[in-house]
């Protein structure tokens, strides 16, 4: 499936798509080709792309990549798959009830959660929003424990 969205490997292209996406969301998926659960998200993702493309763009980015290491320190992407969204070159926040409002890691349940996010964000960033509350019920929020090395 990740064959019909467009995969970034090099720094340099995920800047441009960052700069040139404007008055849509972009939705940046980080992850494996490989792995299962990042296939999942794939196969979601690339079937809403089509019903969400007046309003937001969607493109993979490799994690192995050497020239993508900047975005993921800099986004903190210790699980994989994390999806990263933005408008007009703003990074986007949602509140999903967790610590952390800069991503969403791991996969949607269904088309129609990702679709639903994707309007929330697209809803709110139109209203001038950097950080949107998510439209989805507690349980069908992907959560995950987050252990730290040595703290």
């Amino acid at each position: 499936m990740s064959c019909m969205l467009p995969t970034l490997t090099k720094k340099i292209e995920v800047d441009s798509i960052i700069r040139d996406t404007l008055d849509e969301v972009l939705v940046l998926r980080f992850g494996r080709a490989t792995e299962t659960l990042c296939l999942q998200l794939d196969h979601i993702l690339s079937k809403a792309a089509r019903e969400v493309s007046k309003f937001a763009t969607v493109a993979l980015v490799d994690v192995d990549s050497e020239d993508i290491q900047v975005y993921i320190k800099y986004f903190d992407i210790t699980l994989i798959p994390s999806t990263v969204f933005f408008f007009n070159a703003h990074h986007m926040k949602m509140d999903y009830g967790t610590a952390d409002h800069t991503k969403w890691v791991g996969s949607f349940y269904t088309k129609q959660d990702f679709i639903d996010v994707v309007e929330t964000i697209f809803r709110g960033a139109m209203k001038g929003k950097l950080i949107v509350k998510c439209p989805l019920p507690p349980e069908r929020i992907p959560k995950y424990q987050i252990l730290y090395k040595d703290v």
